[in-house]
């Protein structure tokens, strides 16, 4: 039993383990946590280099470099002592599984034991991890390397039907895996992008561009406008954009190289949000014969290219029970 000169018991100490976020810039801690460094009687780090010393050094916390097993940091705590410890990026395993090994022994009196977190990652924290993954790819990686925007484009587009394919099954960790997939995309294009000598652009200016374009046509969520309703919104959304691009024809922007269905359906859908009453073709050929029933589609709130592909997934359906029998 671990007693002082008079016979009682002393006291075990406090044991506090201070972890941090990389993707938090170094040096941004919590109150508590500049609380617990300031008020210990030592501060540990097995890590001499790691990215938050410089900066508690600089607050006047001394940090001392070292890495005690289990017995020697609860030693170090005897008599009431306060040790905080800063975990390295892999948590301390060892060193908590020994202070657990201890514990459950009952044969040592342990101090008190705290997991303090000094920094939280945030929403959207992990696409730094992405960012820094697709840098080290690009510059090391042999296939990665020498990718231009032409050439992983039908990439891109192969992705987002594997996307849409995933919703319509409703598989929930195929939908996370391919919402992944088509992240890369965006992340390796505008990794590219960064490159380019005379437009070079980064992730960055990717992400400010949405968050600015998104905020101008949500004036209801950022301005003072007024939305109650999905077609009121619809209606800011097309004033916004209708401002931002100045376009010459409702059919700018409309990609030509898209499904034909999908092509007819927004041709359409333009037309048709701007009150224009422009008569469909009556040419003979199945390709108007197609026109006619997207725009009908479109009408009706019906989108004809998942209608579409509703209907062949269960013509594939009957054909594989046919080669059954």
């Amino acid at each position: 039993m671990n007693t002082t000169a008079h016979g009682t018991e002393a006291a075990p100490g406090r044991i506090v383990l201070l972890t941090t976020s990389h993707r938090v810039a170094p040096g941004l801690l919590s109150w508590p946590a500049w609380q617990a460094l300031h008020a210990a009687d030592r501060v540990l780090c097995a890590d001499g280099a790691h990215p938050q010393l410089p900066y508690l050094r600089e607050a006047g916390v001394a940090v001392a470099e070292a890495a005690p097993t289990a017995e020697e940091l609860v030693g170090a705590c005897a008599g009431g002592r306060t040790v905080v410890v800063v975990a390295t990026g892999e948590g301390e395993p060892a060193l908590t599984d020994g202070l657990a090994r201890l514990a459950g022994s009952g044969r040592v009196s342990m101090p008190e034991l705290e997991l303090l977190p000094a920094s939280y990652d945030l929403p959207g924290a992990r696409l730094l991890d992405l960012v820094q993954v697709m840098d080290r790819i690009r510059a090391e990686c042999p296939w990665s390397s020498r990718q231009t925007h032409e050439g992983l484009a039908k990439y891109a587009i192969e992705e987002a039907y594997e996307l849409v394919e995933s919703i319509e099954d409703g598989d929930r960790e195929e939908l996370r895996e391919e919402l992944g997939d088509v992240l890369l995309q965006v992340v390796f294009h505008a990794r590219i992008a960064e490159e380019d000598a005379e437009e070079p652009f980064s992730i960055d200016d990717v992400a400010g561009g949405i968050v600015a374009k998104l905020i101008h046509r949500h004036p209801h969520v950022f301005g003072d406008e007024s939305a109650t309703t999905p077609e009121e919104v619809k209606e800011h959304w097309l004033r916004t954009k209708a401002e931002e691009k100045r376009r010459a024809s409702v059919t700018d922007g409309v990609p030509l190289g898209q499904p034909g269905l999908a092509l007819a359906a927004k041709l359409s859908s333009r037309a048709r949000t701007a009150g224009l009453n422009v008569p469909l073709p009556k040419t003979e050929g199945v390709g108007y014969e197609l026109l006619t029933l997207a725009a009908e589609a479109e009408a009706r709130g019906v989108d004809p290219e998942a209608a579409l592909r509703a209907a062949a997934r269960t013509y594939r359906d009957a054909i594989r029970k046919a080669e059954q029998v």
